[in-house]
């Protein structure tokens, strides 16, 4: 099971910016893609996906 059947797309979203600006930032621009950023996010287990997430809502990491 992937994260896309378990997650919504909100949810996949604000996963994409939370790894994009936080996990991804020493990453070349070309590299910053939703596909490198979604293999990141699968490589996470379940608790860290859902950690990160509710850090990213409670933070407001998203806003920034």
């Amino acid at each position: 099971m992937t994260m896309f059947t378990k997650y919504s797309i909100r949810e996949i979203e604000t996963l994409r910016t939370v790894v994009k600006s936080q996990h991804m930032k020493h990453y070349p621009k070309e590299m910053v893609t939703n596909y490198e950023a979604d293999r990141i996010i699968e490589s996470l287990s379940e608790q860290a996906r859902e950690k990160l997430y509710e850090l990213a809502v409670n933070y407001g990491i998203t806003k920034l």
